[in-house]
């Protein structure tokens, strides 16, 4: 185990007792640093190894949609788990107060986590080791480089980050090694099932946003998934992902925020694969540099999703037109219903809301045409969270809190030619979206997936 991926939350003796990994991130058994990590702990000193995750009740707008592929994706977990002889929990409840009454009542003896970057989960990790007296381990599982190690600052572009992980990317996208089945102890006697559709039933979170039907959840659907995709559009990726009337893009960032697919993984099966190398190299691209981009972002930044965590160009300009005078207005629940003169706009904010993921060169547009409708950047940055956070599957992700900052704030982006509302920010617009695709090809799809009208879908 590469101890490049290991930082230390809580410096303690490990002592003699159960290893004890909180899984949070990366909700996965194959291929996941941290648990491999823990096992390797608890082997060394021969003691049990629980796996344990926290339901909390409300996590940064999340929905019944996002609960339900999660839980979904969890009972898969405790399934691969019990065959490695590995007790699976999961507690409901604030994860500061439960963690802590987990690890006392068990008496362990080292506690582990994955890596994770958004603020409310770095929160809890401090509030827990203020509170344990057992050493505190976290494991970079999600990035193939771990994001501490590649950069101990904030980037200001892809290209300074990506100088980086070409240099370290050989030592650190090499073969994951084997679980093995852990060794019986007297602890381990139970073994239960947990009582998934009570748990479900019993999440309180908003339940006007459904699951989706197009896509099934857990770490075996993943990686049919990412089969699917190798096999069927890969080789076109290049040519073809930021067309929004083509099947061009891989589908696979739901697992991927999750946890439930290994981005490592996806990176060593894409390499084997034999497709067309700049289809392969386009797609390494994003999911390495444009992924480990956001959490570097989100790690060095605490105001990911604020205004105030906009580079400095980028604040003044839109300060310097902050008054300029909107052709259209529209109050976040026009937007949110879908409702406003542009029929591409409606159409991805519908492919949203019915289906849990807009096509990522829409997301682009749609988040640039919330700036130039709303009164402030601020309003914009908020609106735009608060519409990809409540419906995308794979919301309140560093790659959302990045992507809304790109386009409403030139985060990771250069100033243009400056233009009403938008200062020096790149610009997008219905005419140029027309010129790079079939804008009505991808209306009719989209409508095709809405039948009964926005109401259907929101209510």
């Amino acid at each position: 185990m590469d101890q490049r991926r290991v930082y230390i939350i809580k410096n303690q003796p490990i002592k003699k007792a159960p290893v004890v990994y909180w899984m949070q991130r990366d909700q996965r058994v194959a291929d996941n640093w941290a648990l491999l990590y823990a096992q390797e702990q608890a082997l060394r000193i021969q003691q049990p190894l629980w796996v344990v995750f926290c339901l909390a009740p409300a996590f940064e707008g999340a929905t019944f949609r996002h609960y339900h592929f999660m839980l979904h994706g969890l009972t898969t977990v405790e399934t691969a788990l019990k065959k490695l002889n590995i007790p699976f929990y999961l507690l409901q409840g604030d994860p500061q107060e439960v963690m802590p009454a987990f690890l006392q009542k068990s008496a362990a003896g080292l506690l582990v986590t994955d890596f994770n970057p958004l603020r409310i989960v770095k929160e809890w990790k401090q509030k827990v080791a203020q509170t344990i007296d057992i050493p505190f381990h976290e494991v970079d599982t999600h990035n193939i480089i771990p994001a501490r190690f590649v950069s101990d600052k904030l980037e200001y572009a892809a290209f300074t980050l990506r100088k980086k992980i070409e240099k370290a990317l050989p030592e650190f996208l090499v073969p994951f090694p084997k679980l093995h089945v852990h060794p019986d102890f007297p602890e381990h006697k139970e073994n239960r099932s947990l009582p998934w559709e009570e748990i479900e039933r019993s999440v309180t979170a908003d339940k006007s946003v459904q699951p989706v039907s197009w896509l099934e959840s857990g770490e075996k659907e993943a990686f049919r998934n990412l089969t699917r995709f190798i096999d069927n559009r890969l080789d076109r990726y290049d040519s073809e992902r930021n067309f929004p009337d083509r099947p061009g893009q891989s589908n696979l960032s739901p697992y991927l925020h999750f946890g439930q697919l290994s981005a490592q993984r996806v990176a060593l099966t894409v390499r084997q694969s034999g497709k067309n190398p700049s289809s392969c190299q386009a797609f390494i691209e994003e999911l390495i540099v444009r992924r480990e981009l956001s959490d570097n972002f989100c790690l060095y930044n605490p105001d990911y999703d604020r205004f105030n965590g906009l580079q400095p160009w980028a604040g003044t300009t839109l300060d310097h037109h902050r008054d300029d005078p909107r052709e259209y207005l529209y109050t976040y629940e026009k937007l949110e219903q879908a409702a406003t003169h542009d029929d591409l706009w409606n159409a991805a904010q519908l492919e949203m809301v019915k289906e849990g993921k807009m096509h990522g060169y829409m997301r682009m547009y749609w988040a640039k045409k919330i700036l130039e409708w709303t009164a402030t950047p601020e309003e914009a940055m908020a609106i735009a969270i608060y519409l990809n956070d409540k419906y995308e599957l794979d919301g309140r992700d560093p790659n959302g809190y990045a992507g809304i900052a790109w386009a409403i704030g030139g985060t990771h982006d250069r100033p243009w030619s400056e233009r009403k509302v938008f200062g020096m920010i790149r610009y997008m617009n219905y005419n140029g979206c027309k010129r790079k695709f079939d804008v009505k090809k991808y209306i009719r799809k989209i409508e095709n997936l809405n039948h009964g009208g926005v109401q259907e879908l929101l209510f």
